[in-house]
């Protein structure tokens, strides 16, 4: 009789065993389907954050047109501002937190780097690179406007550009 009683415990115990089991093996199924497009959501919240980042600093003081085009205009770069954060842009190395930051006009097309000896008559304002943290970049399209004068007559001239930011790489 103690050895009958003495099985159905092990019995009774195996059993306990065996559903636990099942209920953690469940269990781990049910995670890993919750938590497989985690990775996938990480990555569209970055890239969204990147377009975010883009669209901050198009309409950011130091950047914006403002109000000196006429009325407040969203997404347009003062060019001129750009030109002048160029020149000082060591003193905002760590200012906006990104590795680099460029203008590139579409149309027409010109791939020289903008300096004050060729400017207005460039394609391509690196306001700030700092090429050893430099990850892929996120961009949007821009107004990249300035003043200009012909025949003593100043005008609003604003063409189409990419403002392209670098965020730091993880190292």
């Amino acid at each position: 009789m103690f050895v009958k009683a003495q099985l159905k415990i092990q019995q009774m115990t195996f059993m306990l065993i065996a559903i636990t089991l099942l209920f953690v093996i469940a269990g781990l199924f049910v995670l890993v389907f919750m938590f497989s497009g985690i990775k996938e959501s990480a990555n569209e919240l970055n890239e969204r954050n990147a377009l975010l980042l883009v669209t901050r600093l198009a309409n950011s003081p130091e950047f914006s047109c403002g109000e000196s085009f006429g009325m407040l205009k969203l997404n347009c770069v003062d060019e001129d501002k750009a030109m002048i954060l160029k020149q000082n842009s060591k003193i905002y190395s760590n200012f906006w937190g990104v590795a680099g930051i460029e203008i590139q006009k579409i149309y027409p097309e010109n791939l020289a780097e903008c300096t004050l000896g060729n400017y207005p008559n460039c394609g391509l304002i690196t306001v700030y690179s700092d090429d050893k943290n430099k990850g892929a970049s996120s961009s949007n399209f821009v107004s990249l406007c300035r003043k200009e004068n012909f025949e003593g007559e100043v005008y609003d001239k604003c063409e189409i550009a990419k403002l392209l930011v670098f965020p730091r790489s993880e190292q």
